[in-house]
């Protein structure tokens, strides 16, 4: 059977793994065994940090929502609690987004709330 020398193949492997360190401090960037570990912290974090975002996406529109609703005279869960009972479907990330671009229609939808909400007041 012939010899195999695997030289070459760990060579590139090393390769691999020191471009993905590239640009961390110290050793890491520059020996193989801190380079790996690095690089596999970093990829846990990515990975953790994905999943994350989904969470601070949310409470940056719930943040949003809350100041432009508190502009027009009614708290975020009020609003959030009237747009469900009028049967409006919007999300979050649409009302928000609405907050911050188009104020002039979030403000109408927050006036139809308060409307819909004073006559069925009125009525009990």
């Amino acid at each position: 059977m012939s010899r195999v020398k695997r030289g070459v193949a760990a060579h590139k492997k090393h390769k691999k793994l020191l471009s993905q360190a590239e640009g961390r401090r110290a050793s890491k960037h520059k020996l193989v065994r801190p380079a790996r570990e690095a690089a596999m912290h970093a990829l846990r974090y990515a990975y953790r940090d994905r999943r994350a975002r989904k969470g601070q996406f949310r409470a940056l529109w719930i943040a949003r929502i809350n100041a432009a609703a508190r502009d027009a005279g009614v708290s975020y869960s009020r609003l959030m609690a009237a747009l469900r009972l009028a049967g409006i479907d919007l999300d979050r990330k649409v009302l928000a987004d609405m907050a911050i671009r188009d104020p002039k229609v979030f403000r109408h939808y927050v006036d139809l709330i308060k409307e819909k909400s004073s006559t069925q007041t009125n009525k009990s």
